[in-house]
């Protein structure tokens, strides 16, 4: 009978250590943390994609830079760019990210809008989601 043992992240035996921050701020003063690998994973994917290249002090190489896409056509070749880039920038920023799935689509009757919904997983462990984007101008 085949086992296969699952990572448990260290971080995530101790439930009252925050080890992250969470996006969107929610607090007047203070910022939310989070408390488990998984919700860490997700809000850094989130800040990630919303951060430029060069925005970031110290790491002027940190940002997906989704921002160069803003005046293109909406049509089916724009978000195929759309989504081997983001595969390419995943890959090179978050290595143990696997992606199941990256749909970049547009609203129907709307075509100032782009949807990007992108469902994760880290192998041997218990992190996935979907993280989703509303992109209207």
């Amino acid at each position: 009978m085949p086992f296969s043992p699952q990572y448990i992240d260290v971080l995530n035996i101790n439930p009252n250590i925050g080890i992250g921050i969470q996006v969107p701020f929610t607090n007047a003063n203070v910022f939310a943390s989070t408390y488990n690998t998984n919700e860490a994973l997700k809000n850094n994917l989130i800040n990630y994609f919303l951060t430029n290249p060069g925005e970031l002090p110290m790491n002027p190489l940190f940002g997906a830079g989704l921002r160069s896409f803003l005046f293109n056509q909406s049509n089916e070749n724009t978000f195929f760019n759309i989504e081997s880039f983001i595969r390419s920038k995943l890959t090179k920023v978050f290595p143990s990210l696997q992606i199941k799935e990256i749909n970049v689509s547009s609203i129907p009757g709307s075509e100032n809008s782009i949807i990007i919904k992108l469902n994760y997983f880290v192998p041997n462990s218990s992190n996935n989601g979907v993280v989703t984007f509303n992109f209207n101008v």
